[in-house]
């Protein structure tokens, strides 16, 4: 019994690690052994897990917008916790074990009963809220977002107590010392020190800061970033954070998942089937990688040929394995004669010969083709919200041109025609820049109601973009239009047939909706598959689309 997708949460307890993940199950592991116990499911991907304090329960929180609490060992359904609007970032016990709050990307934090009945929610965020955490004697939770501020809530008066600003950067991860010293990392890479109402920033990482764990017998913080390092901080009574040591983190973990095992160990997320072990006494990695996620990420045609890559970092054409990275992979770029790809480590990769062509300090997520002076570039979008401009030389050789800070958060795609780049950013907003000279064309400040994950080309009168907010917006030449899906889950794709005149959108929930351009209407709507959609390309020479999913699969739709 093993993971089939990228492990999103580990949590551990005396001989317990249980570990949660996007293949929508929940495993509970022997700590010992590493053999697994018993697993749960969710209908939908696993954002989080962690025990209640005695150790008789755990609960898990699920982008099919529920939490669940399961009772120990064997995991059997105690509750199910669905008051929520949209995907549950997280769920903790109260430290009476009487309580589960909950916090989502509905914006909302709320309260439980162990039976599943909600009896607080609080609200004030205005970003989704990513992080959770009681205060040592549980009359107070306290949440981070990406709205850039850590609020904490009164539970007894149901009402918010305060708001703490961390200069507006997003804040994936909190945690609390023993003094009841709150800990933040952001998306600058930085660690926020939140004591008696006084922020302390102290630079910590290149990139965003994904995962704190706290250790208040050993007074120990570890913080693990998008810059691919994981670092140990001792803390002072007084508050100073001192770096004691730090490592690289190996290509298959992922840096949002860890926790304290006993002794000087750290159990770690993976993209494989199970959980790494990290002895930092020893600086000693016991990792299986035997086993790595099928799952596809992105699928492009490229000179006849369908290509794919995924979680394993394994570049197939027509299904067969032409290339190793050793990295997830995020998109495939044709451009020209070539391919590129990226990924996890931040790393550019010539996907055809596997080369390495550039390092950036976040991971990549898509890229665009498109032509200055007559001359072929690519645009990469990376997860600190740089796009990476770089020419195609007639050698074959790639330049870095440009290095354009466009926003503060996530890049989730880019689009091109002939005179503009159009991008799309996690925090909603989105840009058109002028390929001739990347100058600023326009901007649009939540151009979205949540999270802007794809958009494309439309010819050459404009683009469209897709959301969590399961709405397809059209941004073409002085029009501007939205358009509600048939969809019930985040849209997590979108591409168009080689005449501009249809769409084909796909969700996380597995489905695909196909849109007339000229008529303004939905024309099909279908699921092939319970896994979501991860990626769509149109295929010219079969006249069809190709539809990627995060089961493996690749599903045809006729055009």
């Amino acid at each position: 019994m093993k993971h089939s997708g990228p492990i999103s949460c580990v949590a551990s307890h005396d001989k317990y690690v249980a570990t949660s993940a996007y293949d929508n199950r929940v495993i509970l592991w022997d700590a010992i052994t590493h053999k697994a116990l018993a697993k749960g499911m969710h209908d939908h991907l696993v954002n989080h897990c962690s025990f209640s304090s005695d150790g008789r329960w755990l609960v898990s929180a699920g982008s099919d917008y529920s939490a669940r609490i399961w009772e120990l060992p064997y995991l059997r359904l105690r509750a199910v916790l669905s008051n929520h609007d949209d995907d549950v970032d997280m769920a903790v016990f109260s430290p009476d074990n009487q309580h589960v709050a909950t916090c989502a990307l509905d914006r909302a934090v709320r309260i439980f009963d162990l039976h599943g009945r909600c009896l607080h929610t609080f609200l004030g965020h205005t970003g989704n809220i990513i992080s959770l955490l009681w205060n040592l004697d549980g009359k107070q939770l306290v949440s981070s977002s990406v709205d850039g501020t850590v609020r904490a809530w009164d539970v007894e008066l149901g009402v918010q107590a305060s708001c703490y600003d961390l200069e507006g950067v997003r804040t994936d991860t909190i945690v609390m010392d023993g003094q009841g010293r709150i800990i933040a990392g952001d998306d600058l890479g930085r660690l926020a020190v939140i004591s008696q109402g006084q922020i302390t920033y102290h630079d910590a990482h290149q990139a965003g800061i994904k995962k704190l764990v706290y250790c208040d017998q050993r007074q120990l913080l570890v913080s693990l970033s998008y810059d691919r390092t994981m670092a140990f901080w001792a803390m002072s009574p007084t508050g100073t954070v001192v770096e004691l040591r730090r490592t690289s983190l190996p290509a298959v973990i992922w840096s949002r998942a860890a926790a304290f095992l006993n002794g000087s160990q750290l159990a770690l997320g993976t993209f494989g089937g199970t959980y790494a072990v990290y002895d930092w006494q020893q600086d000693r990695w016991q990792i299986d990688e035997r086993v790595v996620g099928q799952g596809i990420n992105a699928v492009v045609c490229h000179q006849g040929y369908v290509y794919t890559v995924g979680d394993a970092g394994i570049v197939c054409k027509n299904e067969q394995a032409i290339a190793k990275l050793g990295s997830l992979c995020n998109f495939l770029l044709p451009a020209e004669q070539r391919l590129f790809t990226g990924g996890q480590l931040g790393q550019l990769f010539d996907a055809l010969s596997g080369e390495v062509l550039y390092q950036h300090h976040s991971p990549l997520n898509c890229g665009a083709l498109f032509y200055s002076a007559g001359l072929a570039h690519i645009a990469v979008g990376t997860y600190t919200g740089e796009m990476l401009v770089f020419s195609l030389n007639s050698d074959t050789s790639l330049e870095l041109v440009r290095e354009l800070p466009i926003y503060k958060n996530a890049i989730k795609s880019i689009a091109a025609n002939h005179e503009q780049l159009f991008s799309v950013c996690a925090s909603s907003d989105i840009a058109w820049h002028n390929c001739q000279d990347l100058s600023l064309v326009n901007s649009i400040s939540k151009a979205h109601d949540k999270i802007a994950n794809a958009c494309c080309q439309i010819a050459d009168v404009g683009f469209a973009s897709v959301s969590r907010d399961r709405a397809l917006r059209l941004w073409l030449d002085g029009e501007q239009a939205v358009y509600e899906t048939p969809h019930t889950n985040s849209v997590k794709c979108i591409a168009v047939s080689a005449d501009g005149g249809t769409l084909l959108t796909g969700s996380y929930g597995g489905t695909l909706a196909g849109f007339d351009v000229a008529t303004r209407r939905w024309t099909s709507f279908n699921r092939p598959t319970i896994a979501g959609i991860s990626s769509i390309t149109y295929d010219e020479s079969g006249h069809c689309f190709l539809a990627a999913s995060y089961d493996g699969g690749l599903y045809t739709i006729a055009h």
